[in-house]
Order: C-alpha cells, then structure tokens, then sequence
C-alpha cells in the first residue's frame, strides 16, 4: 500500500520538525533530534517507531522531536540552542496536534541530558500537548535514570504504557 507522506523541513534541510505518515490514529513519538530520515529513507529509530505503530493499533506514525536540529550524533547539537529553530518547531508540533487528544510516546532515552537546555525543549511541547488532552506514553518501563526508553532498544513485544510528564519533569530540575 502506497503511503502519503507528512515531511517538514527548514529550507536547507538542516533541520526536520514532522515526518510521519498521514493517518486518523497516529502514533506520535517524541526523540530528542532528528537524524538523517526522509520519506522512503528511513532510519534504524523511525523504522522502530513505525513498527511500534503498526503493532500497537495505530494506523499511522508521526516522529517529532525536542530540538529539530539534524545530527547523526547527538553530541553536534548546537551547544546554545537557536530561538528561531525552536519556535519554529513549537509551531510545527502545535500545527501538528491541531487540538486532537492524541496518543503521544516519549522515546528520548537518556540523550535528554546531552544539552542543557533540551528540559526546558520538553516542558514547553508539554504545555502545548496538555491544551489538547494528549496522553504520553513509553515503551516499557523507564531505564533506571528514570527516562523513557528509546525506540531502537526494546523489542515490540514491550508494551506500551502510561508515561507520567509531570513527575519527570520535576524529577529533571
């Protein structure tokens, strides 16, 4: 079956702020940047997402993420973070959820704690996901820091469940 595609880049395509499937019931995961996928290309973590999607009764997957900066490795994220590429990306995610309760999953691991601004990154797609009544999810248990795994890690046979923001985020102060 022939996919349509939801892709949003910058102009330069430097950074990513949607790529997904189009679907009534999406899956919608959270990372913390993307790296290189595309429509049709892609990566070992949007790939997990994907199956994820189709294993847990969504029709469709939708990857978003903290900071849209693009980079293979976490740790060539830009040290400061640029005001115009998050904006820009709250936009997208605000855009994206459009006011559906949608059922988001947090997949960001321990990377969270590569930049020091990528807390505050969250709290903010928080407030915008809590106008809509969106539920978090994660894959499995937490790993012992007490982050949401990430995708490529676990099995699909880990379930998904109930993934508290609120308490995270204070735990993350």
């Amino acid at each position: 079956m022939e996919r349509s595609w939801i892709y949003e880049t910058n102009a330069d395509n430097s950074a990513r702020f949607v790529l997904g499937t189009v679907g009534q019931n999406p899956l919608v995961c959270f990372g913390v940047n993307p790296s290189t996928a595309e429509p049709g290309a892609l990566d070992q973590t949007v790939t997990k997402v994907a199956g994820f999607a189709s294993r847990n009764g969504y029709d469709s997957w939708v990857m978003l993420n903290l900071y849209p900066q693009r980079s293979t490795d976490p740790n060539g994220m830009h040290l400061q973070p640029d005001p115009d590429l998050q904006a820009q990306n709250e936009r997208q995610i605000d855009e994206f959820i459009g006011g559906r309760t949608l059922s988001l999953l947090a997949a960001w691991g321990g990377v969270i704690t590569k930049r020091s601004y990528l807390p505050q990154m969250l709290a903010n797609i928080v407030k915008i996901a809590d106008r809509s009544s969106c539920e978090w999810n994660s894959i499995g248990d937490p790993i012992a820091a007490g982050h949401p795994r990430h995708p490529s890690r676990p099995g699909y046979a880990t379930p998904l469940q109930r993934f508290d923001t609120g308490v995270y985020l204070r735990r993350l102060k």
